[in-house]
């Protein structure tokens, strides 16, 4: 997209900025990035921890001076118009005065109360927090229909990312065979010296000569081979599962299988993998979305945990002509894929956020429900067994997750509803977690996802 018209933004409008969740990970890379945007300003950040917030800010150039925390709305309504405001009570935002709200604490419960009330009085929201939108993301794209605001998911993070990649291919009228992305960190085998890095931040190698007798894509069975020597560093994860989730739901694309595929390839690959087996690759059927581990020698760069397409070549003289300038095809020349290897978190975000504001560019009000995220019990849970969210990749201990279509989903709870919450009965293992397992009627973003599934 040409950004130049928003570049010379003639309308007078800029975007106030409210941030919820603000000073770590995404938070503070949207934090970094917001002043050196002309064309918006930060009102205020939310954050249970008012000092942290305070040095954060100081950090990334704000200056103390024009620093003001506020306790209760009659600060808020004193403080000067410039101020950048710091708040505990996520709800005092949205007297802050602020057209656009970003979310991104992760916390569902928060995150859609916060989500739904700000598109009630016609504040456009941004969700970074993937987890809410999993569950209600169709419910709050209609309320932003009924208010005249926005919701939108972010750029930055992989599926706004994907989605803009997506969605040039409908414009171009390009059949997409699959969607996905790539796992978080990459799998590095330095070839002069046999050692395989995994980049979790673990900084551990192994030696591992033997990558050489599968380094060069032969068909399924080197991806069979690649598995068997790395089994210890592969696992399904949520974050991943839950980034497909949300683009399954916006685009109608379905999970290739509940746990994903998760091939180990390299980019150069993925034209020969992600299509049919009867083509030679791993899909038992097209449209679907799907995740890949990156592998790379030590001297490439990084995929960075972005996004591809899989598309149909329906022209053969005009592929050849693409594949002639290193395009990335299939061996029998009937798939190409096409990728973006990046997502820069919250660097990427203000555009989104101007999109929203000044062209209303963002919402989905096609979202719907089509897979649902559940959890899988991995051994027998006892009734009163607690689940609880936790960690990196923002799991549940006990459980795998498993992305299902929504017509063959059941009752199965969701996901990321599952946080804080005691099983009532006993969970056997290898059953999902089911709404009859855990009592989430006291939850008001269980609301919004049962009115998400009575959309039509």
């Amino acid at each position: 997209m040409d950004y130049t018209n928003l570049l010379h933004n003639s309308t007078g409008k800029k975007p106030k900025v409210g941030i919820i969740g603000a000073v770590q990970g995404y938070g503070y890379t949207l934090l970094a990035q917001i002043p050196k945007v002309k064309l918006m300003e930060l009102r205020v950040i939310c954050d249970l921890q008012i000092e942290e917030c305070l040095r954060v800010l100081k950090e990334v150039g704000y200056a103390k001076s024009n620093l003001v925390v506020c306790e209760n709305k009659e600060q808020i309504d004193h403080a000067p118009a410039d101020a950048v405001l710091v708040v505990r009570d996520y709800r005092l935002v949205l007297d802050c005065g602020i057209t656009s709200l970003v979310e991104c604490t992760g916390n569902t419960a928060v995150s859609a109360d916060a989500a739904s009330s700000a598109l009630k009085r016609g504040i456009n929201v941004y969700m970074a927090s993937k987890e809410t939108d999993s569950v209600c993301g169709p419910r709050l794209n209609q309320l932003a229909a009924e208010h005249n605001a926005v919701y939108a998911l972010v750029n930055g993070d992989q599926p706004r990312n994907l989605l803009d990649l997506y969605s040039w291919a409908m414009l171009l009228g390009l059949e997409v065979v699959a969607a996905g992305k790539s796992s978080e960190y990459d799998f590095v085998w330095d070839r002069e010296t046999g050692l395989l890095t995994y980049t979790d931040g673990s900084g551990a190698s192994e030696a591992l000569p033997q990558m050489q007798d599968c380094w060069r894509y032969q068909g399924p069975e080197t991806l069979a081979a690649r598995r068997k020597l790395l089994e210890n560093y592969t696992e399904v994860i949520s974050a991943d599962l839950c980034e497909m989730n949300l683009v399954s739901n916006v685009t109608g694309l379905v999970p290739s299988t509940p746990f994903l595929n998760y091939p180990i390839a390299k980019a150069s690959e993925l034209a020969n993998i992600f299509i049919p087996k009867e083509d030679g690759g791993i899909l038992e059927k097209t449209g679907v979305v799907d995740v890949f581990y990156n592998l790379r020698e030590a001297d490439e760069a990084s995929f960075c945990g972005g996004e591809f397409i899989i598309i149909k070549c329906e022209n053969e003289k005009m592929w050849d002509m693409l594949r002639a300038k290193g395009h990335v095809m299939s061996k029998n020349g009937k798939y190409a894929c096409i990728y973006s290897p990046y997502h820069y978190m919250g660097l990427e975000t203000p555009a989104s956020i101007l999109l929203g504001d000044l062209m209303r560019i963002g919402s989905h009000p096609e979202c719907r429900q089509v897979s649902v995220l559940s959890g899988i019990a991995q051994k027998d849970l006892p009734q009163g067994t607690l689940l609880a969210v936790a960690g990196h990749h923002h799991a549940i201990d006990g459980l795998v997750p498993e992305l299902l279509e929504r017509a063959s989903c059941g009752d199965v709870a969701p996901f990321y509803l599952l946080n804080g919450k005691t099983l009532i009965r006993d969970v056997k293992a290898g059953n999902p977690i089911t709404m009859a397992d855990v009592d989430l009627s006291d939850l008001e973003i269980y609301q919004l996802y049962q009115q998400g599934l009575a959309l039509t």
